[in-house]
């Protein structure tokens, strides 16, 4: 089951960390080619490990430029238009298929990707991107609830705490629309990747329901709603959660009985980079498993790079951790997104309306 669960499987995961050396801008600003002494990048936040990116522009004297998005979506809508000068970016597995359907991919040269080989077998030839045409898995995780267990005064296994009046005003949503709706839709036993109205009809009559609770639309940034007390519970990717856990021992994490949704986030490069032959050496470079270990020991995400695992890389404490490596009865929970090609106007409708009757 979980072969079967990863072979269509996507993280959609992460967040950034600065690294020294490499420069942060507003996702929302226009974007140039900086020139082929930079590689220039548009990723997730907290992503990557500092000391990668300096090892990479010392071994490459190439300066990296990191920029940020927070959702798939928000990456799809600043590539639609044409590449405003990016060479690598990190896509979930269902908008790479969006994305490789739209000529918005540059095909690998896989010859310069040798690396590729240190990944584990099930993340080989994925069915978004057959034999890895286009993309090359990075991490892997899961949507999952943060809490403090001190305001909860209780552990939390099920989306129903989402729903529950006593938290009113204290919880913060993703601000993901396929994960929003995933999440309840898995919470009311329907499918994650449904296209009937009335499906999602109900998941806004559910939240609409409960609006009360709801303080906010976290833009992958619940975790620090969390840690400020802001808040008492979150929808968050699970690695983000885990890094603040180590910070405030009140936290927890929690991959509801109900089951959640599965993300593979994958290196990729955008039509019309302009430092192609870069983006695909730091590709490889991230593959290395000394790479990829310390990228998943920084991140608290699960790694595909099953060459980092066999040489005891990986923390102990991180492998042995059900929050991070789902066991099998979790796993067989697991949904992944998928690409719903004309019926994503129906979440994107869907959305807008909850978003205008939440008032957030």
């Amino acid at each position: 089951m979980w072969k079967k669960i990863l072979t269509c499987l996507g993280l959609g995961v992460c967040t950034l960390m600065l690294a020294i050396g490499c420069t942060a801008n507003n996702p929302k600003q226009a974007t140039t080619s900086p020139g082929p002494g930079t590689l220039s990048i548009y990723g997730w936040t907290t992503y990557i490990h500092p000391d990668v990116f300096r090892e990479f522009e010392q071994k490459n004297n190439v300066k990296i430029k990191y920029d940020t998005f927070d959702s798939n979506e928000a990456l799809y809508a600043k590539l639609k238009s044409g590449n405003p000068g990016y060479d690598l970016t990190f896509p979930s597995d269902y908008m790479v298929k969006t994305m490789i359907k739209e000529n918005m991919l540059e095909p690998l040269n896989l010859d310069k990707i040798p690396n590729r080989k240190n990944l584990e077998t099930r993340f080989q030839n994925l069915a978004f991107d057959p034999n890895n045409k286009h993309s090359i898995p990075y991490l892997w995780g899961t949507n999952a609830i943060g809490y403090n267990i001190k305001a909860t005064g209780k552990e939390i296994d099920s989306w129903a705490e989402l729903f529950d009046p006593k938290y009113k005003g204290r919880i913060a949503l993703l601000d993901d629309m396929r994960a929003t709706f995933g999440t309840a839709l898995i919470y009311l036993g329907l499918d994650p990747n449904t296209t009937k109205k009335e499906d999602l009809d109900r998941v806004k009559e559910l939240y609409v329901n409960s609006r009360e609770n709801f303080a906010a639309f976290a833009p992958d940034t619940g975790q620090d709603l969390l840690m400020q007390k802001q808040v008492d519970i979150v929808v968050e990717y699970n690695g983000d959660i885990i890094q603040i856990m180590e910070e405030n021992p009140d936290i927890r994490v929690a991959l509801p009985k109900e089951g959640s949704l599965v993300y593979i986030d994958n290196m990729t490069i955008p039509r019309g980079a302009p430092n192609r032959e870069m983006a695909e050496k730091f590709i490889n470079f991230m593959l290395e498993p000394e790479v990829g270990a310390k990228n998943a020991n920084f991140r608290k995400y699960p790694v595909p790079n099953q060459v980092a695992i066999d040489r005891g890389l990986i923390e102990q404490k991180n492998l042995k951790n059900p929050n991070i490596y789902p066991p099998a009865d979790v796993a067989a929970k697991l949904r992944s997104v998928e690409d719903l090609g004309s019926n994503t106007k129906l979440y994107d409708d869907a959305w807008t309306e909850l978003k205008v009757s939440l008032g957030k």
